[in-house]
């Protein structure tokens, strides 16, 4: 009987029960299926597997058997090839999962300088057609400049009664950057996984975009910026990872 199916199954199901047990800190006794069921509360690659793992637990005891007092375990059912494949891509998605700029590597990204006239805002809102602009000062990111905000600003200038060609030429981009406005965004190194991209989507429902640094540093060059827009294109790097779409 070939029982390579089974040795795949097998080892993908140790490791993500390790890889389980490590996310909640559990005893090397813990059930498995109540691991499954913790570890969602906490972790979005469980959460979106959990049916698929508590269904693997159970095939897992149906593959092998130990023997009344026999220390070793005897295969005693092979796993079809489609099972074997899933969970061998649950384990890669659990424990190995993609990174964030593998699946929307580094892009061009729309951004003015701190001293530039805010005309040039303008300008780059309309040649890149990206709602943030990333603002820098001597290569420092020092805040951002969504498309929102700058029409809030240019209300107030109409309301106020100001002249607008000036606050167009001679007001610089820095005049109009807020603290504030980084709330709207998260930034993640360039190590995070798709995942924790979507985890950040999902904790915060008002989120406008995930920034994209070398180590997820406030000030550093900005690699990439990610919006729901680009949900499609992470779910078909995805798909090769058998992983669901979100």
């Amino acid at each position: 009987m070939d029982i390579s199916n089974a040795a795949r199954f097998l080892q993908s199901y140790n490791r993500i029960e390790a890889q389980l047990k490590r996310l909640h800190g559990a005893k090397a006794s813990a059930n498995f299926t109540d691991l499954v069921k913790k570890c969602s509360d906490t972790d979005i690659t469980v959460r979106r597997y959990s049916a698929e793992l508590i269904d693997y637990g159970k095939l897992r005891n149906a593959i092998v058997h130990r023997a009344s007092g026999a220390s070793d375990e005897t295969v005693i059912a092979i796993p079809c090839d489609d099972v074997v494949q899933t969970i061998e891509f649950i384990e890669a998605c659990l424990c190995r999962p993609p990174r964030l700029i593998d699946a929307i590597k580094v892009k061009k990204i729309a951004s003015v300088f701190a001293d530039k006239p805010i005309i040039t805002a303008v300008e780059a809102f309309r040649e890149y057609k990206q709602k943030t602009l990333i603002v820098y000062d001597h290569g420092t990111m020092t805040g951002v400049i969504n498309s929102y905000w700058l029409y809030a600003q240019i209300e107030m200038q109409v309301k106020e009664g100001a002249d607008l060609l000036n606050f167009f030429t001679k007001t610089s981009c820095s005049a109009i950057v807020r603290d504030s406005e980084m709330e709207k965004y998260r930034i993640l190194s360039q190590d995070a996984t798709v995942f924790e991209v979507f985890v950040a989507f999902e904790e915060k429902k008002d989120l406008l975009a995930v920034i994209v640094t070398e180590n997820g540093v406030f000030g550093e060059k900005v690699l990439s910026i990610v919006t729901p827009s680009d949900f499609p294109r992470i779910n078909r790097f995805l798909e090769t990872y058998n992983a669901k779409p979100f």
